[in-house]
């Protein structure tokens, strides 16, 4: 069994290339992009998984691990249940987090921004790309609430029969999508030595503000 004392002694060294400010784009949807792409070339697990924060109604902290859905100037969009504890925290408090960890590229980008629902339509849409399993596992789970597996199983099997002669399973209003909108970036680099680079982008009346972070 490990020993958790070894804990304290775990690290890696980083060595990526430095961070030129002078060669960054000004807007930093645009260098998220060109990351983006590079981890997708770099064929990462699971891509588009970032950390998502909230707080609830008492202001205690919460995370947890979404998908990236889509993305483009002011919005970073995933999906959920309406009902779930992520959203219920969301109508409290609409300013969230999102962090994206990339171990391998040594490279980590974080978001904060308010949030706001998608369009019905928009929802509908990719509702109707997910495989139709997982169409009908939106039905079949309340998030987060209290439960058990063979609750979960049985609800999954009724619905499945449910909706058997359904060529198109109807879109839930009760699930959705949820887009960020950004007025905060921070792009991190693993360098040597602990002296990794930190780019900071805020934004600002004429646009965003671009600035070196001590590490």
């Amino acid at each position: 069994m490990p020993n958790k004392d070894n804990v304290a002694t775990l690290r890696r060294e980083f060595d990526a290339a430095p961070l030129v400010m002078e060669m960054l784009p000004d807007d930093p949807h645009q260098l998220f992009e060109i990351w983006f792409s590079q981890v997708l070339e770099a064929k990462i697990d699971d891509p588009n998984a970032c950390v998502l924060a909230t707080v609830d109604i008492e202001g205690r902290p919460d995370t947890r691990v979404v998908l990236l859905k889509d993305f483009s100037i002011d919005a970073f969009i995933f999906y959920t249940n309406y009902s779930s504890r992520k959203a219920l925290q969301i109508q409290t408090n609409a300013w969230v987090a999102l962090n994206f960890y990339w171990p391998s590229l040594f490279r980590q980008v974080r978001i904060r921004g308010q949030v706001t629902k998608v369009s019905s339509e928009t929802s509908a849409d990719y509702f109707h790309k997910r495989p139709r399993q997982s169409q009908i596992a939106v039905y079949a789970s309340q998030q987060s609430s209290v439960t058990t597996r063979e609750e979960l199983e049985a609800k999954f099997d009724y619905y499945q029969q449910h909706f058997s002669n359904h060529t198109t399973i109807p879109y839930p209003a009760s699930w959705g999508g949820y887009s960020v909108n950004p007025v905060e970036f921070e792009f991190w680099h693993g360098r040597p030595h602990r002296l990794h680079d930190r780019v900071e982008y805020l934004r600002s009346n004429d646009g965003w503000v671009k600035q070196t972070l001590a590490p």
